[in-house]
């Protein structure tokens, strides 16, 4: 993988806790379109594969921006849950 700084090493894609939110990429689902990059570049990047990765530097966005960059994905990949577990993005 690029000298990415991820969040978490061993699952470059997620689960991962941020701002009292779970936050995952299904890289079954993305297709890189990097729109999250775009919009939240401090939380994602893409990897060697062309997925989406959460950074080491994730929680320097607010959960607003997370979200937003998460709306942007064309094909939903980005998977927000609450504190409670209940889903936040998609819906």
């Amino acid at each position: 993988m690029n000298n990415l700084n991820l969040k978490d090493p061993k699952n470059p894609s997620g689960p991962i806790a941020i701002l009292g939110h779970k936050i995952y990429v299904d890289r079954n689902l993305c297709i890189g379109a990097a729109s999250c990059v775009a919009i939240a570049p401090n939380a994602f990047a893409l990897d060697d594969e062309q997925k989406a990765v959460i950074l080491d530097t994730a929680d320097h966005e607010t959960m607003e921006t997370i979200i937003l960059a998460a709306q942007s994905c064309p094909v939903e990949a980005i998977i927000i849950e609450n504190e409670r577990g209940e889903r936040v993005w998609p819906k």
